[in-house]
């Protein structure tokens, strides 16, 4: 009886019971019914208790031998692929054997012809020499017979002595009867260790089935290594592993592919190091015992985490109650995302907040104001997370922003703080100048970096007294090729200076109110304030309100700093806005 029979009775079983279970609960319905509320006796009811209880063991029993029979079938299973493994083995073996003697037998045949080659050679050569003997001897012979019957004494007498010391001479010299080689074959020994150890193999140990690579286990990974796991799926017998990887690039095609490296190990498990960081490798592995080789495993995936991020101090923004944090990836292929961390200053780790999942490098944060946060970001893949960037401090007890360089017209310089710009004495020719989209090309501006939150803002300018210039804000797509002030998405301070007196502007679609203002103001201070849609200029050194935009920003605005003739501005940030100033 095979398993499937086996499993087929237990069904029947199983329906049979489950019938009797149905037909009992009819009749007790039925009972009921006759009955009404007349009472089962006591011993019927302890009946049925006592045959529920078995009917329950046997259901225990009949699902234990059914998993019996699923387990019974995953042996058959698994002694059906040993079967064919140790069977392929087998004739492998088998072919090896054969390939093996068959070489020894064609080694041992060309020793044997080399060996009757050389005989015959040496027969031969005998056979020659006592071929030219007989020759010499059958020659003299005749020579004597011929000199025997000559009639003429006189000349007999005068040719014998030389023929005679000819005989003599040739039956004095010694003749080689015997023969120049042995009849006999050597016989040759054949080594036949390795075929008697392959022999051994096939009813001792079979070669290893091809090991199984694990996925890459959460953070087992580092910007420059890799710890690979691998697995057996049978109990074979294993002296070593060799691990194989290589680098997968899309600088490298069929025709060139990557070098492929390989180290020897013990266990199922090795750190590969040496890589670069952020890449994936291809990794295989075989494993090898004193019958043969594996073949070799699936090939997996592995991928290194990311160098960690380079934080851009001098990009980041800030207010009172947000920070725009910027950074550079670090990494020359993508990342999957980036997680940014954070904390106060004085505080322990206990106390680090994360942001997650940031699919730029960039992030907007809601922070709590007059606090100094550390700051830290690490590139995530699917390898892990990398380690953590340079901190950075970021401070929210004021505005803090610095000049955009790519805004600038191309006759302006730039301090290195990003904080002062500079309007030379030479002019540069137009030809000399580079434009881009993003330059102003006809007012001499440059736009500052706020923080895109809708909240308060205060920040200063320090001028030249002899300067002309223009302070304010505007929007991040202003007119490149028009003046602030002259336009609607700029609003703007500016200064004038006339053979009379200094003149002041606060224009807005190139209007003006008519304003007057007697002392110069060498620090102005601006404030902007989103929810109650004003854009205030004060002479911060005198505490003086010099005039007030009231108006509606649709878009977050930029602050804006221009000059009309060469000098300098010098921007002051991380000051909050002073107590005169009435929000």
């Amino acid at each position: 009886m095979d398993v499937f029979e086996v499993r087929g009775r237990l069904d029947v079983i199983t329906e049979e019971l489950t019938a009797s279970e149905e037909e009992e609960e009819e009749a007790t319905d039925e009972d009921v019914l006759v009955q009404g509320s007349t009472d089962v006796s006591t011993h019927t009811q302890q009946m049925k208790e006592q045959l529920n209880k078995r009917r329950s063991k046997l259901s225990q029993k009949i699902v234990q031998m059914e998993n019996f029979a699923s387990n019974l079938e995953e042996i058959f299973i698994t002694v059906e692929e040993n079967f064919g493994r140790q069977e392929q083995n087998l004739e492998q073996h088998y072919h090896e054997v054969l390939q093996t003697l068959s070489q020894r037998n064609e080694a041992r045949a060309a020793a044997l012809d080399e060996q009757k080659n050389s005989k015959l050679e040496c027969l031969y050569g005998q056979l020659l020499r006592c071929g030219q003997t007989l020759d010499a001897s059958k020659e003299l012979i005749e020579s004597a017979q011929e000199l025997h019957r000559r009639p003429d004494k006189h000349g007999f007498l005068q040719a014998v002595m030389p023929v005679m010391k000819r005989v003599e001479q040739f039956a004095g010299e010694e003749v080689d009867l015997k023969l120049g080689v042995s009849l006999d074959f050597e016989v040759l020994t054949t080594d036949l260790s390795d075929v008697r150890q392959m022999m051994d193999s096939i009813n001792v140990l079979p070669a290893p089935s091809a090991p199984v690579m694990n996925p890459q286990i959460a953070n087992s990974a580092t910007d420059t290594s890799l710890h690979v796991c691998w697995s057996l799926f049978s109990d074979d017998t294993v002296e070593f592993y060799e691990l194989y990887w290589r680098l997968i690039s899309d600088d490298y095609t069929m025709e060139t592919p990557q070098e492929v490296s390989q180290l020897k190990v013990k266990e199922t498990h090795c750190t590969v190091s040496s890589l670069l960081p952020n890449a994936q490798y291809e990794l295989w592995v075989t494993a090898t015992n004193t019958t043969g080789i594996s073949p070799a495993s699936e090939r997996a995936v592995y991928m290194t985490v990311p160098s960690p991020p380079v934080l851009k101090p001098r990009q980041c923004v800030s207010s009172l109650s947000a920070a725009l944090i910027r950074w550079d990836s670090g990494n020359t292929d993508p990342v999957e995302s980036y997680t940014l961390e954070f904390r106060e200053t004085g505080t322990d780790g206990s106390g680090t907040e994360s942001i997650v999942a940031i699919p730029s490098c960039e992030c907007l944060l809601q922070l709590q104001p007059q606090k100094i946060y550390i700051l830290h970001v690490r590139a995530v893949n699917i390898g892990g997370p990398s380690d953590r960037s340079e901190p950075v401090h970021i401070s929210t007890t004021g505005t803090f922003f610095h000049l955009l360089e790519d805004t600038a017209h191309p006759s302006l310089s730039l301090s290195a703080d990003g904080l002062t710009m500079f309007y030379l004495d030479e002019d540069l020719p137009i030809s000399h100048m580079t434009f881009s989209d993003n330059t102003f090309n006809r007012c001499v501006a440059v736009l500052g970096d706020l923080v895109p939150v809708r909240g308060q803002y205060y920040w200063e300018i320090e001028v030249d007294e002899g300067a002309e210039f223009r302070v304010g804000v505007a929007y991040e797509d202003t007119q490149r090729n028009s003046y602030l002030g002259g336009n609607n998405t700029s609003w703007c301070m500016r200064h004038i200076l006339t053979p009379s007196r200094h003149k002041y502007e606060f224009l807005h679609s190139g209007w003006t109110p008519d304003i007057r203002i007697t002392v110069q103001p060498l620090r102005i201070g601006v404030f902007l304030d989103y929810s109650r849609g004003i854009l205030s200029f004060y002479n911060a050194a005198l505490r003086q309100h010099l005039y007030t935009f009231s108006c509606h920003f649709l878009h977050y605005v930029q602050p804006c700093l221009a000059l009309d003739n060469p000098g300098a501005l010098t921007l002051r940030t991380g000051m909050t806005a002073p107590a005169y100033i009435t929000p």
